[in-house]
Formats: structure tokens, C-alpha cells, sequence
């Protein structure tokens, strides 16, 4: 009796490890992973390397599935990679994609997670072995792939790590290699990514580094142009019309309180370059960025090559020459709101300690995503909140600068380091003359005369002023004497010539010279 007892338990044993056994090959290593093979029955564990899980239809190996995590990690636009599960069948066809996690900023804040799943269920059928590329149309060799308006740099590190990692996965089980419509297999692709997309933005990087050459010409030779006014007001209102147009609109590259919060982020955590080379043009403007703060200031940023900030000046001086009455607030209101931008950029601060994530969300304070990435094609509160803050600017030079850009404040703690102060001034600045306080349309000279760095966008406007002889009081001044001096001159110039001849056409004036007059006896 108690060896039959004995052996009904070993059977239950035996029966509940099969059973579990078979519940374990059976379990899909993710959730997402049975939509990827619609007729498995089973599935292993990862294993191998890199680490795969085999699919199986009733016994039989269909394919494999695995996590680009575990493959291959591609920083893309936040610094981090992006993780997706991806199916292989035996033929070396991609079964299809689906995104795990990703903490892509332009994602979160501008463009949903269904956009980017969309681009990804491209690849179903396409072989691990292809040349995918990103809008390459009819190039022979390569298959095309439809990107995404404003995150573009999203999905080319996306095509480069699901097809990098399709193709390690593939070679590693032996997957037979140009299996798709006869195109050979592309070489072994090692080249880092951040190469690639420099390679592929040429033309960009050329137009953005002649323009910064131009810019770093214009701040060089600032004394000479603001003798000549008139030229130095084509070649702003021309920069600001580049800036909005070509770095905004067309390159994307409006620089972000984002792109500060990650870059501390990473300095704390796992610092790499790769990570700030994947954009060309975010890197080229940022590294200029940081030689003028310390050369110029933050103004060279903020009032030359800050995308909104053209727009906002662009739009303000449309409304001057439409004469719409400006509006400013008084000294007193105006420097306590400086304050507000300098809050924000705490509070962001602060929130990305937490977690970067929620940080990213609500720097949608800016408006710089809407107007330029999503080119204001967004959920209409998006779009009145940043065509509102332009609509301002018609009244209000740079409302949105001067009080709530985080990314302003962010950059003054920086620039505090500058070097040289280009800007001149003189001793009667401030006291007594106004001139330039009155003028400066952002509010950034003192009553007492002095430019605060922190706030100038170095428009050069009190520059112009500095050098005009009829516009500043001093120089006025100077050159009322010179021209009443020159007055003086000229008529006592007028009176020898008048009187002058007289005396020297009479031989008989007393003092003439001559012989002496013969005497009458």
C-alpha cells in the first residue's frame, strides 16, 4: 500500500514538471511576442549570443524572437536606446517590430507612440539582410522606408538598430543571407551611427557653418558695422529671416532647456559623446553657443540664432512697421518677471532628479517644438499657446525671452564666465543720458547705465546709438562744438579775405611799405 502511494506521487510529480515544463515553452518571453508569430505554439528562452528565443509551431522551429536590448544599443535622440522585441523566421524575414520602451524626448512631447509603431511595422517582411534606408525612393540596392516629419533622428538610429541587430541575430543561427528578390547581402554595417547621419547631412552641416562663420564675422567686426547702420539692419533682419527659416524650419534645430536637462543628466550617469554626435546640427550649434558664451555672452544665442526668438522679433517689428502701439511694463513690474524664467528652469531642474521623463513634458512651457518640430501641425491648445505667445511679441519685443524661457535663464549661469565685454559704453551713460535705457526694447540697459549681460540679446541697437554723432547726447554735444568752433573759424577765414586786400591794393596806407612819399618842397 504505501509503495503504491509512493508511486502515484512520483506520477504527480512527473505529471505537474511536464505540465510545467510545458507551460514554461509555451509562455511567449513578452506579451507582444505572439503577434509577432500568429501560428506558435511555444516558445523558449533566450539563449545563445546574442541571446535569442526559438518559436515553435507543434515541436517544429519556426523562428526566433528577441530584444535589440540584449543585441545591440544604439543611443538615439534622449541618450538612451530604444528597446524593441523583433521576430526572425527561418528564411531571415523580419515578422515584425514592436517598441518596448523608448524615453525619446520629441516623442513624448510632440509626436505619439502609435506614429513611431507605424514606422517600425514597416518592417515586417523585409529581409534581416536588406538595405533599408530612410526616404531612399528608387536608389538601386536599397529599400525604402517612410520616416517621420520631425523626429528624424528617431527613426534612423531606430532603422539602424533593428536592422543591425536582425542582421547578428540572422548570421549567428545561420539564416540564409540574400534571400530577398535576389539583392546580395550589404557588408557588415559597424560604422557608428552618429558617422552616418554626419555623412548624410553634408549639405546641412555646410549651410549652418557659413552661416555661423557670417554670424562670428558680424560679433568680430560689430564697431565698424554700427558706424554703417544701414547695413547692419540688412544683415540682422537677413540672419533672423535665415534663423526662423533654415535652422528652424528646415534643419530642426532649435535648441531646447531639454537638451540641458539631459546633457546634466548624462554628465551625472553614463557621460558619452555618441550621444550628442547622433544630431550634427544640435551638436555644431551647441558647441558655438558654448565659444560665445564665453566671448559675447548669452546674447549671441538668444537674439541671433534662437529660432522663436527671430519669429517674436521678426513679428515685433512687422507690428512697428504697421505702427501697433507698444506696450511695456514699468521698471519696477518689468525686473521682478525676469524672475519667472529663472523659476521654471528650477522647477525643471528639479523635476528631472526625479524623473527626466515628466521634466521633458512640462518643458513644453516652451513653445519651440510646436512652432518649429510639429511646424505648428498639433492639438490646438499646442497651437494657440505658441501662436498666442507670437501674437505678443507684436506689442511686446520677446515677451516669451524675456520672462519665461527656461532655457535663457539656464543659459546665463554659463555666461557668467565670459571673457570680454565687447559692448562699449561711456562715462555719461546713465549719467545723465538715457538714451539707450529708453531705447533697448528688451529692457536690458539700467537707469544707471549699465547693460545687464543676463538679459541682452545683443541686437547691437545701442551700439548704432553709440556711434552716432547725432543720436547720443555726448557725441552731440561734441560735435555742436566742433561744427560752432569750424563756424568761427570760417568767418574769421571770410573777414582777412575781405579786409586783407583793401590794405594791400593802396601804396599810400600808413605801414604799406615802399619808399616814402617825396617831399612836396
Amino acid at each position: 500500500m504505501a509503495r503504491r502511494i509512493t508511486l502515484i506521487l512520483q506520477t504527480l510529480l512527473l505529471a505537474a514538471s511536464l505540465a510545467a515544463a510545458a507551460a514554461t515553452l509555451a509562455a511567449p518571453v513578452h506579451p507582444g511576442a505572439s503577434g509577432l508569430f500568429p501560428d506558435a505554439t511555444a516558445f523558449g528562452e533566450p539563449g545563445g549570443e546574442p541571446p535569442a528565443a526559438e518559436v515553435y509551431h507543434d515541436n517544429t522551429l519556426i523562428g526566433y524572437v528577441f530584444e535589440t536590448f540584449d543585441v545591440l544599443r544604439i543611443p538615439a535622440y534622449s541618450g538612451r536606446p530604444i528597446n524593441n522585441l523583433v521576430g526572425l523566421d527561418l528564411q531571415g524575414r523580419i515578422t515584425g517590430v514592436r517598441i518596448i520602451d523608448h524615453q525619446e524626448p520629441i516623442l513624448v512631447v510632440g509626436i505619439r507612440d502609435e506614429d513611431l509603431q507605424r514606422f517600425v511595422d514597416q518592417y515586417a517582411g523585409k529581409s534581416a539582410f536588406d538595405r533599408l534606408k530612410i526616404g531612399a525612393g528608387e536608389r538601386p540596392g536599397y529599400v525604402h522606408l517612410d520616416g517621420i516629419s520631425g523626429a528624424t533622428i528617431t527613426v534612423m538610429v531606430e532603422n539602424a538598430t533593428i536592422g543591425r541587430a536582425a542582421r547578428l541575430v540572422a548570421d549567428s543561427r545561420g539564416l540564409p543571407r540574400g534571400a530577398a528578390a535576389g539583392r546580395a547581402a550589404p557588408p557588415a554595417d559597424t560604422e557608428p551611427i552618429w558617422e552616418t547621419l554626419w555623412r548624410e547631412r553634408v549639405f546641412q552641416i555646410a549651410v549652418l557653418c557659413a552661416g555661423l562663420s557670417v554670424l562670428t564675422l558680424i560679433l568680430v567686426f560689430q564697431d565698424w558695422l554700427a558706424r554703417h547702420p544701414r547695413l547692419l539692419l540688412y544683415l540682422r533682419n537677413g540672419f533672423l529671416i535665415y534663423t526662423v527659416l533654415f535652422i528652424g524650419w528646415y534643419a530642426l534645430a532649435q535648441l531646447s532647456v531639454v537638451n540641458v536637462l539631459t546633457f546634466v543628466h548624462a554628465a551625472f550617469h553614463d557621460f558619452r559623446w555618441d550621444n550628442f554626435l547622433i544630431d550634427p546640427m544640435m551638436f555644431l550649434l551647441w558647441g558655438f553657443v558654448a565659444v560665445t558664451l564665453l566671448l559675447w555672452g548669452r546674447g549671441v544665442y538668444c537674439g541671433w540664432l534662437c529660432p522663436y526668438g527671430a519669429l517674436q522679433e521678426l513679428t515685433n517689428k512687422l507690428g512697428r512697421r504697421l505702427k501697433v502701439p507698444q506696450w511695456e511694463f514699468p521698471d519696477v513690474v518689468h525686473e521682478r518677471l525676469w524672475a519667472l524664467k529663472y523659476i521654471i528652469l528650477l522647477a525643471l531642474f528639479g523635476m528631472s532628479m526625479q524623473s527626466l521623463a515628466t521634466a521633458e513634458r512640462y518643458a513644453e512651457i516652451e513653445p519651440f517644438k510646436t512652432a518649429f518640430a510639429m511646424r505648428f501641425d498639433r492639438q490646438w491648445p499646442f497651437v494657440v499657446y505658441a501662436v498666442g505667445l507670437v501674437a505678443v511679441s507684436l506689442v511686446n519685443r520677446k515677451f516669451f525671452c524675456k520672462y519665461l524661457c527656461p532655457l535663457g535663464a539656464a543659459l546665463t549661469f554659463p555666461a557668467r564666465f565670459r571673457i570680454f565685454d565687447w559692448l562699449r559704453r561711456r562715462k555719461e551713460c546713465g549719467h545723465p543720458c538715457q538714451t539707450c535705457a529708453v531705447e533697448c526694447e528688451v529692457q536690458a540697459i539700467r537707469p544707471t547705465g549699465e547693460i545687464n549681460p543676463n538679459e541682452c540679446h545683443y541686437c547691437l541697437d545701442c551700439q548704432v546709438t553709440y556711434w552716432n554723432a547725432y543720436k547720443c547726447p555726448p557725441l552731440v554735444e561734441r560735435r555742436r562744438r566742433r561744427e560752432k568752433s569750424a563756424r568761427a573759424r570760417a568767418r574769421l577765414q571770410e573777414m582777412d579775405v575781405v579786409v586783407a586786400p583793401a590794405g594791400a591794393g593802396s601804396s599810400d596806407a600808413p605801414g604799406a611799405g615802399g619808399s616814402p612819399p617825396a617831399d612836396a618842397g
